[in-house]
This record gives C-alpha cells, sequence and structure tokens, in this order.
C-alpha cells in the first residue's frame, strides 16, 4: 500500500511505512528552511523571530566565526613551504628579494607580505632554434642547434631580465652568426662543427654572464648544416669533391706509409755499406802509410839490402801473373819446372829442359841483355 495512504496510527491521517507510532520526521521543505536561516542569520540577516538586538549578536558572532577560518586557511596556505632537493626558494618582501631559501621545510610571513618562488636548479633546459647564415666566404647556409642549459642563479634569473629563456634564444642566434661568420663553408661543413660549436659556446656563456642571466649553459649543439634549395645540387657536388679529395688523400698517405719505411731501410743499409767501406779504406791507408814508414827506416838504415829488396817484390809483383818463364841459362845442369804459380797452368805449355851445354848463342844474348837491363833499373833508383 502507498505509504501516504490515510490510515491509523498517524496525527495527520496518513499510515507511514517508517514510522511505527512514533513521531513524524520534520519535512525536508522545512529543513532546507530552517538552514537558510541559520546561514542568513550568520551573514547578518534577518530570521523573521526575536528581538533585534539578539539577531545583530547573533550576526556578528557568525562573522568572527568564519573570519576566523579564513584567516587560519590563508595562514595554512601561505606561511609553510616545501621546497624539493633539485629546488631553490626565492623570498621576496613586499616585491623586494630578501633570501633564497634551501630545501626543507621553509616558513615564511604570509601574502601579501613575504612571497617565495621556487626555481628548479638541477634540471638541464634545452632550447632549439635555426636559422640562414653568411659564412665568412659569403655563402649562405641554413643552421639548426640547440642550447643546453642550467639554472645557477635564480634570484637573478628571475628578476634580471624580463624574460630568460627569450634572451637566452637571441643570444645563442646572435652567438652563432658571429662565430659561422668568421669561418669558411668547408670548414664549417667538415671538420670545424666541433670547434664551432665551442666558440659558439663560450661566446654565448659570456653574453649571458654580462645580462646577469643566471643561466650557465651545459652544451651548444651544433645541428644540421644544409644550403638552401636553390644551390643544394651544387652543394652536394662540392661536398662530393671534397670527399673524394679526401679519399685521395688517405690512399697517398698509406702508400707513403708503405714505400718511406722501406726508402729509409734501403737508406740505411747504404749507410752501413759506407761506413764499411770507409772503415776498410782507411784501415788499408793507415796500413800502407806504417808499412810505409817502416820500408823508410829500414832504407835508412840499409840502403842497398832495402833496394834489391823492394825491386824483387816489385818485380815479383809483376811477373807473378805472367805465364811466360825467364830461365837463368847461364847455370850447369838440368833445370825442372814445377807449375807452382796460382794461375791456371794446367793447360800452359811446358818450356824444354835445357842445360848450359845446348844453350845456343843467342839465348846467352837474351840473358845478358836481361841482366844488363835490371842493372839499368837499378842504377836508376840509385840516381
Amino acid at each position: 500500500m502507498p505509504w501516504n495512504e490515510p490510515g491509523k496510527g498517524s496525527g495527520n491521517g496518513q499510515k507511514d511505512p517508517w514510522n511505527k507510532g512514533s513521531s513524524q520526521p520534520p519535512d525536508l521543505d522545512e529543513v532546507f528552511a530552517k538552514l537558510q536561516r541559520k546561514l542568513r542569520g550568520i551573514f547578518g540577516g534577518n530570521t523573521g523571530g526575536g528581538s533585534s538586538g539578539g539577531g545583530s549578536g547573533s550576526s556578528f558572532g557568525g562573522f568572527g566565526i568564519v573570519a576566523i577560518i579564513v584567516v587560519m586557511l590563508w595562514l595554512l596556505l601561505t606561511t609553510p613551504h616545501i621546497i624539493d632537493e633539485a629546488e631553490r626558494g626565492v623570498v621576496t618582501r613586499f616585491g623586494e628579494y630578501v633570501r633564497i631559501a634551501e630545501p626543507g621545510l621553509k616558513f615564511t610571513w604570509p601574502i601579501p607580505v613575504e612571497r617565495m618562488y621556487k626555481v628548479n636548479v638541477s634540471s638541464v633546459r634545452s632550447v632549439s632554434n635555426d636559422g640562414t647564415m653568411l659564412t665568412s666566404d659569403e655563402n649562405i647556409i641554413a643552421v639548426a642547434y640547440s642550447v643546453q642549459y642550467q639554472v645557477v642563479d635564480p634570484m637573478a634569473f628571475l628578476f634580471q631580465v624580463r624574460n630568460p629563456e627569450e634572451v637566452l634564444s637571441l643570444s645563442a642566434e646572435s652567438a652563432l652568426r658571429e662565430v659561422v661568420g668568421a669561418n669558411k663553408l668547408n670548414f664549417i661543413i667538415g671538420t670545424g662543427r666541433g670547434a664551432i660549436g665551442a666558440d659558439t659556446r663560450a661566446l654565448l656563456q659570456g653574453m649571458l654572464d654580462r645580462y646577469q642571466t643566471g643561466i650557465s649553459i651545459s652544451n651548444f649543439n651544433l645541428g644540421d648544416v644544409k644550403p638552401p634549395p636553390q644551390v643544394k645540387a651544387a652543394f652536394d657536388d662540392v661536398i662530393k669533391a671534397d670527399k673524394d679529395r679526401q679519399s685521395f688523400i688517405n690512399e697517398a698517405q698509406a702508400y707513403a706509409n708503405q714505400v718511406v719505411p722501406e726508402a729509409r731501410g734501403q737508406a740505411a743499409r747504404i749507410l752501413e755499406e759506407a761506413q764499411g767501406y770507409k772503415a776498410t779504406v782507411t784501415a788499408e791507408a793507415t796500413g800502407s802509410a806504417e808499412r810505409f814508414e817502416l820500408q823508410l827506416n829500414a832504407y835508412q838504415q840499409a840502403p842497398e839490402v832495402t833496394r834489391d829488396r823492394l825491386y824483387l817484390d816489385a818485380i815479383e809483383g809483376v811477373f807473378a801473373s805472367n805465364r811466360k818463364l825467364l830461365l837463368d841459362v847461364s847455370s850447369d845442369g838440368n833445370i825442372f819446372y814445377l807449375p807452382l804459380s796460382g794461375g791456371d797452368s794446367t793447360n800452359a805449355p811446358l818450356p824444354p829442359l835445357r842445360s848450359a851445354a845446348n844453350t845456343t848463342a843467342s839465348e846467352s844474348a837474351a840473358g845478358r841483355n836481361t841482366a844488363d837491363n835490371a842493372a839499368r833499373i837499378r842504377g836508376r833508383e840509385e840516381r
């Protein structure tokens, strides 16, 4: 049966299934009406009942409670501050810088007396940009770059410049234009990328320090270096030619590394041979000089004997390799021939054996002529 069906057991003649013979709860409309009256009483409204003095006291008490709650919330939200390990807090008092707050739980005067600005000083931030620039040899190139930086001075980062990241971006472009304008195209696109980045980083850091931005440059990365589309084909040909040139240089260097050691080895061998020849010739000359001095001393002591000895040595040296034989036919008896010389005597014909008895007059005359020639040679030497 419906809950509001008339029946017995309720004061208003209705049968309520939730009310088992007890008093009826207030209506929802009445509850909301009472709540509205209380709120109006707290904020100074007229509740419609009681004296005017009691209404004023109730309004003042409600406003005080609300004010206290608001003040407590204001203090709770603006006084304590939790600063992370990677952050630093910049505290200002009526807009003027006061101090730097370290990590941890910190307290300040409530806003607007003091304010705290948190700045992350540990993270590495990045700014990227690109632009068209002119080199020193009047070539136009499109350069992309990125700058990585950290905040080292939170106060300067917040208050010395209006927009630190914009200042950083403009300063980086200006520094890169200056460095690119001082170098040639082949150096920039070739081996000079590292040098360009280092020079730009140093120049940019000097500019930011003069501006007091509180920024420290961690790295300056030079990205793609490309020519404008109108000259890209010619630019690619230049790059290909430069690569070919470098390849030829490498091949020549490899050939030089192979040939030069061999040439140095040959030069060292020739020098060693020359040193050996020098030592040999010097030793022979020294020996010859010493022998000559010994012969001179012997000649000074016994001129006749030394002269004959030198003559015989000279004649022996002259006829040592001669295939002809000179025989003393004036001696008696047979003469025996023994092939004891170092020459090739196997094919040489043996001379006839002669004695003094069968020597002809012509041979005797030849022997006398030989003796006379030897005497004349000794006479010339004596003179």
